[in-house]
């Protein structure tokens, strides 16, 4: 390839059609293995979805809704009902701390406390929900002598919940514009007011995302919750401590594997249950980051 100078001497420039013939190659290929892999794992995820979708709704109806279960057979009532106050537990255990951890983390970004917070809060997401279990499993339910119990089932989602809301507080507080924050301090306005009057209040649509997404991993966890809530056949006689709950997920784990028509029935109708749900929460929390984005354009 040849090019003229501003002063008229050519410059010769070898290699530069090579370079661009392996660029457009090296493009196509890769462009080529990302749609077949797009097309593979969502394929996948279809081909789940659904299977899950047309055996849960063949197994779903008014009984299955309205009783507990009974054995193999029988009803969700008492698992579904036990899904949602361990999950609600869970969130609002995390709440409280999650937000104060994330709104720390910006208005102090430099100091080595909001340092310590993000590494503890990076750990935490990579660390499997099993361990988090068995860490609950020896402290509560073993040591503090809990037993299976909502209880210690809550307080065990609440710990796989909190990175999530405090990074995505971190995140959503970060956004709002340094102008916001210097116009309130010089209007004589303190932190703490500046950010429960202003910055907190802006930032909350992004925070409510992820809130609902820790809300949605605490209803599709499974094995934190088999080594603390256990499973009951049984409503939720308002014990916190002491006594076991049922929850959707264990049903899928459980029930699957029995040789009984009634079993799988009941685990596809959970996985249903399960999955509408957080497609549902998924939809939701996409529905306020997009309106948040907006708002702040």
């Amino acid at each position: 390839m040849v090019q003229t100078a501003a002063d008229g001497t050519v410059i010769t420039i070898r290699g530069v059609r090579v370079n661009s013939r392996r660029r457009t190659v090296f493009n196509w290929v890769g462009w080529t293995f990302t749609t077949v892999a797009f097309f593979v794992l969502g394929g996948a995820m279809m081909s789940i979805l659904v299977e899950v979708f047309l055996r849960g709704f063949s197994s779903i109806n008014f009984k299955v809704l309205s009783t507990v279960t009974q054995g193999t057979g029988g009803g969700l009532l008492n698992a579904m009902e036990g899904t949602a106050i361990l999950a609600f537990g869970g969130i609002l255990l995390a709440i409280p701390s999650g937000i104060a951890a994330g709104v720390y983390s910006s208005e102090y970004e430099r100091g080595w406390l909001a340092s310590a917070i993000r590494f503890m809060s990076d750990v935490l997401v990579g660390v499997p929900s099993i361990v988090v279990g068995y860490f609950a499993y020896i402290t509560l339910v073993v040591g503090l002598g809990w037993n299976f119990s909502l209880a210690a089932g809550s307080i065990a989602l609440a710990i796989i919940s909190l990175p999530y809301i405090c990074r995505t507080t971190e995140m959503a507080m970060r956004q709002v514009p340094r102008g916001v924050r210097e116009g309130a301090l010089a209007l004589g306005a303190t932190e703490g007011r500046m950010v429960m009057r202003i910055t907190l209040p802006m930032a909350f649509p992004s925070i409510l995302t992820g809130i609902l997404l820790g809300f949605a991993i605490s209803v599709g966890e499974t094995a934190p919750l088999i080594y603390t809530a256990g499973w009951s056949s049984y409503l939720w006689n308002g014990q916190l401590t002491k006594e076991p709950i049922g929850y959707l997920t264990y049903v899928i784990w459980a029930f699957i594997t029995e040789p009984f028509a009634s079993a799988h029935a009941l685990a596809y109708a959970a996985a249903l249950l399960v999955t509408f749900f957080v497609l549902i929460t998924s939809i939701i929390s996409r529905y306020m980051l997009d309106r948040s984005a907006r708002w702040r354009r």
